[in-house]
């Protein structure tokens, strides 16, 4: 059975699937240089690519309450 659980990052609540488990993904980071650790979006693209996440292009964000928004106003029918 392959693993998938759906997250959202905390900061800047992007959508993504995990891929694999927390281990597999911390020690990827942790093996990333400096400058591509930086930054948050860098490191979820690398996850992204490595296939350990899957970003979602949902149009959905969560916000610092935990609350569910779509990105934008028109989109508020797609989470009923």
């Amino acid at each position: 059975m392959a693993f998938r659980r759906s997250l959202y990052a905390k900061y800047g609540g992007v959508h993504f699937m995990q891929m694999a488990p927390v281990q597999d993904i911390n020690k990827f980071v942790r093996e990333l240089p400096d400058e591509k650790r930086d930054s948050l979006f860098e490191v979820l693209h690398e996850l992204n690519e490595a296939g350990l996440i899957e970003i979602q292009n949902d149009h959905h964000l969560l916000d610092p309450m935990g609350e569910e928004h779509p990105s934008h106003p028109n989109a508020i029918d797609d989470l009923q």
